[in-house]
């Protein structure tokens, strides 16, 4: 059991709803436009303005970028009144700018925090993630292993066929051996077209029947998945790719000395931890906004903190702004 933390009020818990829910309801203007990047700055303005009306000294240690990549909530950034707990904040306005674009499933806001130093400040490169939902032994499944291997020890702790199991895998071409090699085993394969934060808490819930999350992605959204696992249970191992010395030199300026280390939830996510979300579009996890006659919005949000192991499902009506 996680040892609660005094910084994390429980006032924090829904503050951090009405972040998420924010910037979701401003990028979901820009749903189906075709306009990535004003769908992500919509969604970055929204945050930043609903962290400055809360009482705490926040720090982005995973955001849009360093200062000159970003122009608001960049890495590093101060935000909040600067008075009350110091928080660490990892986020993402809007996980999955060509799914709004599109108006795709599966787009979501999300942040997660945690005392100063409790989240890992995790370089924006690749990270080859792994993971399976609660209720199996310790290393059940690794990174040091084969997809197959993997996918046939889950299978005989779960108790079924490896033909049973059900994978998630980012749809991209760098994945293309590995969905070979599952596609050999012959167990299903949900393919995603963006949204591995999504993927990876797909595995707690067993309505969505995904036991496994496999595949690289963005190393920022490791942690952020991390965070909801260290909430609900799970595990989750993670190793940083590199690509070229430049991204090599990325992490050990972030203080990264092993770049073969494989990061398990204590690492990336020490201690108490809150974790919200709000969907944008329609997801599997999460109800996108809705937009009402009479200018009301409809909101559906989750909300985890660690300590307590307590999820919260909050359903918003919103009758301002839309």
């Amino acid at each position: 059991m996680v040892k609660p933390s005094s910084a994390l009020d429980r006032v924090l818990v829904l503050e951090m709803v009405r972040v998420t829910e924010a910037a979701a309801i401003a990028a979901s203007r820009l749903t189906g436009r075709g306009d990535e990047k004003a769908a992500d700055a919509a969604a970055v303005e929204a945050m930043r303005e609903a962290f400055n009306e809360l009482e705490f000294d926040g720090t982005v240690v995973i955001g849009e970028g360093e200062r000159d990549e970003a122009p608001m909530l960049f890495i590093g950034e101060k935000v909040g009144r600067g008075t009350g707990p110091r928080i660490d904040i990892a986020l993402d306005p809007l996980e999955g700018t060509t799914i709004t674009a599109k108006s795709g499933p599966n787009a979501l806001a999300v942040l997660a925090i945690a005392e100063e130093g409790g989240l890992l400040n995790a370089p924006d490169v690749y990270m080859d993630k792994l993971a399976v939902g609660p209720g199996y032994a310790e290393d059940i499944v690794s990174l040091d292993r084969t997809p197959t291997e993997n996918v046939t020890a889950l299978a005989k702790a779960k108790g079924v066929r490896p033909d049973e199991i059900i994978v998630c895998v980012l749809d991209r071409p760098r994945h293309d051996r590995l969905i070979a090699e599952l596609r050999g085993v012959g167990c299903g394969i949900a393919l995603i077209p963006d949204g591995d934060v999504a993927g990876v808490i797909a595995v707690t819930d067993p309505d969505t029947t995904i036991d496994m999350y496999m595949g690289s992605g963005g190393a920022p959204e490791g942690v952020l998945a991390a965070a909801a696992l260290t909430c609900v249970g799970g595990q989750f191992q993670g190793r940083l790719l590199f690509r070229n010395d430049d991204e090599k030199a990325r992490a050990r300026k972030w203080g990264v000395t092993d770049l073969d280390r494989i990061y398990r939830l204590k690492d990336l996510v020490k201690g108490d931890a809150i974790f919200a979300a709000t969907g944008v579009t329609d997801g599997s996890l999460l109800a996108g906004v809705k937009r009402r006659a009479g200018g009301l919005m409809t909101t559906e949000s989750v909300v985890m903190r660690a300590s307590s192991g307590t999820v919260r499902w909050v359903k918003g009506e919103h009758r301002k702004g839309g």
